[in-house]
């Protein structure tokens, strides 16, 4: 096909195929998939509602997680509902314009949650290093500022993909093998140069999601410093427990992520759909498992949920 006749054709609807090679066992598939998004939404709403309705947890930590709660609804809701339509109803077809959407909020959303828990680990670091000047240093207007920031830096570094991708004609394959849009995913259907898209989304990973990475490692070094000179050593058990949770999240929310991009890179071998299956885990089990953690190992959180759903009769 020449070039004349490539851009005379863009593809304006996409058909998403779900999990390739398994669409037989779609309908088995769908059962965890509902499950853990029932998890998902139960979980991080309760941990939402325990926090604004009980006034001793208006504290950082709390409302850092609360933030954190309210993206993994967001990241949740853009991804697992689609995937269910899929499985359940065969709704594969899905608008450019809407393909967009989704993946702006998919992205965004993945670097605010970046950005929270920097945010968690400069508040554990505060907490830990300068315990007196905590409450003064990390007041709540300091900690709203902070909020709209890192949501401002998400939003204005996934926008400019918007303009990026609607410059482009999409006139190769329009079936998409995975359960959800995603940037380069798309991307590379267009007959035109995309290197502008690849760069740039490499640029925003670097910037955003790698930066926040090594400024979360250099804050736990510090952390680590400043603990193990501690003289008391229950203090130092304390200190390190105060930090459990928020390291169990930090290895649940990047490690499927690096696990994923390390089979696409060398993994030339593995089956499609254990790509696409890795992926969609790293949408579903860190927003399920964060309250989860959270409520387990935090005992303000769990005395509260326990109020909460078991109250007492008098």
């Amino acid at each position: 096909m020449t070039a004349s006749n490539h851009s005379s054709v863009s593809h304006t609807v996409f058909h998403l195929l779900g999990i390739p090679g398994l669409e037989d066992q779609h309908m088995w598939i769908s059962i965890p998939f509902f499950i853990f998004y029932v998890i998902t939404l139960l979980g991080n709403s309760l941990l939402i509602f325990i926090i604004f309705l009980e006034r001793s947890l208006h504290e950082p930590m709390y409302l850092f997680l609360c933030m954190l709660a309210g993206a993994d609804l967001v990241l949740s809701t853009c991804t697992v509902p689609q995937a269910l339509a899929i499985f359940w109803f065969n709704m594969r077809e899905i608008s450019l314009d809407r393909c967009i959407t989704q993946l702006f909020f998919i992205h965004s959303t993945f670097i605010s949650e970046s950005g929270i828990l920097l945010m968690m680990a400069f508040d554990r670091y505060i907490a830990i290093c300068y315990p007196l000047r905590y409450t003064t240093i990390l007041t709540h207007t300091l900690i709203g500022k902070i909020g709209v920031i890192a949501f401002l830096r998400s939003y204005c570094t996934i926008f400019p993909i918007i303009f990026l991708l609607k410059r482009l004609t999409f006139c190769q394959n329009n079936v998409i093998p995975h359960t959800y849009c995603e940037h380069i995913g798309l991307a590379k259907y267009a007959c035109n140069d995309i290197r502008v898209n690849i760069w740039y989304g490499f640029s925003i990973l670097m910037l955003t999601v790698v930066l926040d990475v090594l400024l979360i490692f250099v804050s736990y070094i510090l952390i680590l410093h400043a603990v193990f000179h501690i003289p008391s050593q229950d203090a130092r058990h304390k200190a390190l427990n105060t930090c459990g949770s928020h390291v169990c999240i930090i290895i649940l929310f990047y490690g499927p992520g690096i696990f994923t991009i390390l089979t696409q890179r060398f993994g030339r071998h593995i089956p499609p759909h254990i790509h696409i299956l890795l992926a969609n885990v790293c949408m579903l089990a860190p927003p399920m498992l964060n309250p989860i953690i959270y409520g387990i190992k935090t005992k303000q959180i769990w005395e509260q949920v326990a109020h909460v759903l078991f109250i007492k009769q008098k």
